[in-house]
């Protein structure tokens, strides 16, 4: 977006997403100063680049949001729509250096560029610039990676930086000598909060939704959806509270024995469960 004229004498812009004034006229035309002149803050070609600034701020957050959803299920993606949202800076950022893998499941890249017509801009894992025009393609959780551990060592090699956390997200394998038996895990109980509302407001803050008495991730795991939730407490409980058990759901609320949770879902409810655990008050003196 250009230089939009904002009154005698000024001129006003959208300059890394705030709103910038330059001069027109005098000793200082054509340079950006350094804060908005008083006279400009109330202007309204200044209050419509606001709102649009937020609008942009908002863009970029779903476009994140939808990203971390597409990966987080492996659902996926028409490389066509790929291609079509890619000119789009904040959709860009989002995709831009995800790990994709299209046809071959064994052939895994790092997402650099779409082309119009469908064709997608990879570099894989020997380090070379290769296109690819598969139907579709997944942006898979990194518990579906084979050789994670390498992947993560030739990104850092390569200076990768993702917008949407993928390769470098904690993960967490499933056991393999569960109980048959087993519903819940208890790893993550017994972290105190002083109160219900501010184990409620951690859990809203890292993205999670609370329901009732659980904070509670949706997830798209072997094409069904399980709901992974672990126990904040009573609605309207003022008191202090502690994290309970983390257990996992079917699309029917049954509740899944341990040996049916899948990887993604697996994983994915241990990191919720951590990251609330995480945020426990810890009394001076004792081991965290």
């Amino acid at each position: 977006m250009g230089w939009l004229s904002a009154g005698d004498g000024y001129e006003v812009a959208l300059v890394d997403g705030r709103v910038a004034a330059r001069a027109t006229s005098g000793r200082a035309a054509g340079r950006q100063l350094k804060s908005l002149p008083r006279a400009l803050r109330d202007h309204p070609e200044v209050d419509r680049l606001r709102r649009f600034a937020e609008w942009l701020d908002r863009h970029a957050t779903a476009c994140v949001a939808q990203v971390d959803a597409w990966m987080v299920s492996s659902l996926p993606v028409p490389t066509g729509l790929l291609a079509r949202v890619w000119p789009d800076e904040a959709w860009q950022s989002a995709l831009r250096d995800l790990a994709v893998v299209g046809d071959d499941p064994d052939e895994v890249g790092f997402l650099r560029g779409a082309t119009e017509d469908g064709e997608l801009r990879v570099v894989n894992l020997d380090g070379e610039t290769v296109r690819l025009s598969p139907r579709t393609v997944t942006l898979p959780h990194p518990v579906l990676l084979p050789d994670l551990d390498d992947i993560r060592e030739f990104a850092a090699e390569l200076g990768i930086v993702q917008r949407v956390e993928q390769i470098h997200r904690a993960t967490w394998q499933r056991p393999e000598d569960l109980d048959p038996k087993a519903t819940e895990i208890r790893e993550f109980t017994g972290g105190s909060f002083r109160s219900r509302f501010a184990l409620a407001a951690r859990a809203s803050s890292l993205g999670y939704r609370v329901s009732g008495g659980y904070s509670t991730a949706r997830v798209r795991d072997g094409g069904r959806t399980v709901e992974a939730g672990v126990w904040i407490g009573e609605p309207y409980w003022e008191d202090t509270v502690e994290t309970g058990s983390l257990t996992w759901h079917d699309q029917d609320g049954r509740a899944l024995p341990l040996r049916e949770v899948g990887p993604v879902a697996w994983s994915e409810g241990m990191r919720m469960a951590a990251a609330l655990y995480a945020g426990r008050t810890i009394e001076e003196g004792k081991n965290a």
